[in-house]
């Protein structure tokens, strides 16, 4: 997390507190991940034949042999191996405004808190860095899902809520995590 720190100078102790809390946020966020992917795979996240996410209705989908679950959606921005990039969706032109709100939060949290390199469009990041960037902002957003959605350059990192089960027979259910 080293790349976190606001100055280069020696640490004054706020300047520890806030590295303090960031590292709190980011194990809590780096939790809430693991434990939404166990909730949430048991009704098969992460087995899905597809998915797609349609920006115009913010709803998220993955299609099953069987069932089609779907929930409404949000981009936390995109990760990219190839350019050894994070790109918040706040700062991505192809992004509909209503698809970055969480986004927007981490931003406004992080200028609001004083982590600036949080609040920067395009952030050079490796694989681990990214993790960390999505913990965080999972945390900071209190998702309730999850979602790294592969892609043939980048993978868009999602946050998302309530699922609707609707099996073939068009029977339907919802499946909700509260984490408070």
């Amino acid at each position: 997390m080293g790349f976190f720190k606001r100055a280069k100078n020696a640490e004054t102790p706020d300047q520890a507190a806030d590295q303090a809390e960031l590292s709190t946020l980011l194990l809590q966020g780096e939790d809430m991940i693991n434990q939404l992917a166990r909730a949430h795979m048991s009704w098969g996240l992460g087995s899905a034949d597809r998915w797609g996410l349609d920006q115009r209705t913010g709803l998220i989908t993955w299609t099953f042999p069987d069932k089609t679950a779907t929930a409404p959606a949000q981009i936390l921005g995109s990760y990219s191996p190839t350019s050894g990039s994070w790109l918040w969706a706040w700062a991505n032109e192809s992004i509909l405004p209503d698809m970055s709100r969480d986004a927007r939060r981490v931003r406004d949290w992080a200028e609001a808190h004083g982590h600036l390199t949080l609040a920067q469009p395009k952030i050079e990041a490796d694989e681990q860095t990214a993790a960390t960037l999505a913990a965080l902002a999972v945390r900071i957003t209190e998702a309730t899902g999850f979602y790294r959605g592969p892609g043939a350059n980048s993978a868009a990192i999602i946050t998302f809520g309530p699922v609707t089960l609707t099996a073939k027979d068009g029977t339907s259910s919802t499946f909700t995590i509260d984490i408070n």
